[in-house]
């Protein structure tokens, strides 16, 4: 039986709230990374130095999503209510159980926080305990040690590297790190997750 595609949807923690993403969260998700250049610098495109700017962004993003490409998620810290960045589900495959979890940016002032955390304990938690599905796939420039280093914390595996996979803004060409967590390594990846939550630190 195949896994179910996901759909909008609102995905409530304790420190973050995940919501469909909308041009209303343009102004706040400005002042929270916007202009930001190590932010930008591993997201497809330079930092956006204006509100237009982001704009563009996310109304590609979110024609994307009306498409039927992705499900993008605005991420609003609950302490104050304001969207912090936003979060994708994308390459989704229900038939074949996969999704992709991606182009997922915050505000600097939230990295090393519990933000990232419990972002990827809601979705992964819809993703495999709701939607069923058996893998989802996350994927970062070879460049950005900090990614990765996240990415390894919530218990994916590492599975190789595309070279020259992608050009950058400047000209540069990226190679692309996979990894992936898959339906039977879940349980005792939730539980880290959950453990970290519960105040055995944070990494971004």
């Amino acid at each position: 039986m195949s896994a179910r595609p996901p759909l909008p949807t609102t995905l409530t923690g304790r420190h973050v709230r995940l919501e469909p993403l909308a041009m209303r969260h343009l102004g706040e998700l400005f002042a929270a990374g916007g202009g930001d250049e190590e932010i930008w610098r591993c997201q497809g495109g330079p930092a956006p130095q204006t509100e237009e700017e982001l704009g563009a962004k996310l109304a590609g993003l979110l024609e994307d999503a009306e498409r039927g490409d992705c499900v993008p998620f605005a991420v609003i810290d609950r302490a104050d209510g304001k969207a912090i960045g936003w979060t994708t589900y994308m390459d989704i495959d229900a038939a074949n159980e996969r999704l992709e979890i991606g182009w997922t940016w915050y505000g600097r002032a939230y990295w090393r926080s519990a933000v990232n955390t419990e972002t990827k304990l809601l979705l992964l938690t819809l993703a495999f305990e709701e939607l069923g599905m058996g893998r989802v796939q996350l994927k970062t420039d070879h460049l950005n040690h900090r990614s990765q280093a996240a990415i390894e914390r919530i218990g994916a595996q590492r599975e190789g590297v595309l070279r020259r996979h992608r050009r950058r803004p400047d000209g540069t060409w990226r190679d692309t790190v996979y990894f992936s967590l898959l339906a039977e390594e879940w349980p005792a990846a939730r539980d880290r997750l959950i453990a970290r939550l519960a105040g055995q630190g944070f990494g971004g």
